[in-house]
């Protein structure tokens, strides 16, 4: 075995040594580990915690491409959900969302100072919104147009494999039109 395999080998088993201890003092991981269907589903989990387990011994060195399948549901525990933030500028960021059965605590309401809008590409949800009081349910295509200060909470969304939603949020200057919700 070359030098330079034998350094690969051994930071391989370095790595899965470690993912090995993460696992075994956090149930949670270990629970999404074991909802993981396939190879690159484990290898892109172990990625988002930091670990570099995807190479096989011998294989050349290649970029992981960034996740590129709005669809498929992030490692979301049940009843939580995972924000992504996919590209951003200096007044805006657009927001990848995957829930996992999850709601707003009692009590809690979001009232963001930033517009929103957002649209379902997975499952459904239910909002609540506030002044004047509405309950929507959405499902896969629904778009929602949310002006800066509306609040507005999660009712559900759907459990395991979940929902995936897709939201943009950005500012608002002087002299922005202003803007209409979109229900």
């Amino acid at each position: 075995m070359a030098e330079e395999d034998l350094q690969r080998f051994l930071l391989k088993v370095e790595q899965l040594n470690a993912l090995v201890s993460s696992i075994d003092a956090d149930p949670e991981r270990r629970r999404q580990l074991a909802a993981c269907s396939d190879h690159n589903a484990v290898v892109q989990l172990a990625l988002s915690w930091g670990y570099s387990i995807g190479r096989r011994w011998g294989e050349p060195s290649v970029d992981v491409p960034d996740r590129s399948n709005l669809l498929d549901p992030a490692p979301a525990a049940s009843g939580h959900e995972i924000e992504e933030e996919l590209c951003s500028g200096r007044d805006w960021r657009l927001i990848r969302i995957s829930s996992n059965g999850s709601r707003s605590p009692d009590g809690f309401w979001y009232q963001q100072n930033e517009h929103e809008w957002l649209t379902l590409l997975k499952g459904s949800a239910r909002l609540r919104l506030e002044d004047p009081e509405e309950c929507l349910e959405l499902s896969v295509g629904d778009q929602l147009m949310l002006p800066a200060g509306r609040r507005h909470r999660v009712e559900r969304t759907d459990a395991d494999p979940g929902t995936v939603w897709l939201a943009l949020y950005w500012h608002a200057h002087p002299g922005d039109h202003p803007v209409q919700p979109i229900v």
